[in-house]
């Protein structure tokens, strides 16, 4: 459930896994579930005040669509364009702090425009 009042982290997830060769490539389904499940699991990694509220929003498209949410993380799936879908949800952030997690410089470009805060894929992925 979306809290107004939480940071808003959104994850672009082919942008992440595909930052570390570990064969991601074979099952893009089953690695953007394992960044999932890693979310999941320990949240935001670095955060100075763990009791501050944060929204993990994971961002899949292509061969990874239809990953279904778990507890902690709420996944969409992009009808087309991840990173149009994940501009979309910085422009409608009505806002609240957004973080990107992206390497792309192309969508860090967009983001920032809209008053989006951006890190990189180690942010999430070790």
């Amino acid at each position: 459930m979306e809290n107004s009042a939480a940071l808003l982290v959104i994850v672009d997830s082919a942008n992440v896994v595909g930052s570390v060769p570990d064969g991601w490539w074979r099952d893009r389904r089953g690695a953007a579930e394992r960044l999932r499940d890693r979310l999941a699991g320990q949240g935001l990694p670095g955060r100075t005040d763990p009791a501050e509220p944060v929204e993990l929003v994971l961002v899949v498209e292509g061969a990874a669509r239809g990953v279904e949410s778990v507890p902690g993380v709420r996944v969409e799936s992009a009808p087309g364009s991840g990173d149009d879908h994940m501009v979309g949800l910085v422009a409608g952030a009505g806002g609240r702090p957004v973080l990107v997690v992206t390497a792309d410089r192309e969508l860090r470009r967009r983001v920032t425009a809209l008053g989006a805060t951006v890190a990189g894929p180690r942010t999430v992925r070790p």
